[in-house]
């Protein structure tokens, strides 16, 4: 049963396109199947800039000091793309809730679904599971779903250069 299907895949899809940013638009669209969005979107000549832009936005979230300031971001953002809740039956999937208008464009359904996403992810597994790479000198954006809530590297590549570092430091 998907009771939460915005939080985990939302924020997964924003911290993919933070880290590694498409170079065209399609790339983009790619990124969204892959995370499991399988609505299309119109297309339309700033949709690249604007995903950029919603995405420069969403680090914000990502990099605030406190909890507090955390959901004073969010809380912005989700009201600055709110759109009613819709309950749809498309592409054969049943019935289930969008947090978005179907008619927006790719950057408006990002907009809307990518804080909704970050904030179903915060409340339910906690609010700080999501940070920065904790391996000088990355910035990736690290997403933690782990069951132990401890994950502070992007990758194994991340945390082994990290534990190396600690190792050379100690000797």
């Amino acid at each position: 049963m998907h009771l939460n299907p915005y939080g985990t895949y939302a924020v997964l899809l924003a911290a993919s396109l933070a880290n590694d940013w498409p170079a065209d638009r399609a790339g983009i669209e790619e990124r969204t199947r892959e995370f499991g969005m399988t609505m299309r979107f119109a297309v339309d000549a700033g949709d690249h800039a604007g995903v950029r832009t919603v995405i420069d936005e969403w680090l914000r979230v990502v990099d605030a000091e406190d909890p507090e300031h955390r959901a004073e971001i969010l809380n912005r953002q989700m009201a600055d793309a709110a759109a009613f809740p819709q309950l749809v039956n498309h592409d054969g999937e049943g019935w289930h809730l969008h947090y978005r208008d179907d008619r927006q464009s790719l950057p408006g359904v990002l907009r809307s679904v990518i804080p909704v996403g970050t904030a179903l992810h915060l409340t339910t597994r906690g609010v700080t599971r999501l940070g920065r790479c904790g391996a000088d000198p990355c910035t990736n954006v690290v997403v933690d779903v782990t069951r132990n809530g401890r994950q502070r590297y992007c990758s194994v590549r991340c945390a082994n250069r990290a534990a190396v570092r600690r190792h050379r430091a100690r000797s």
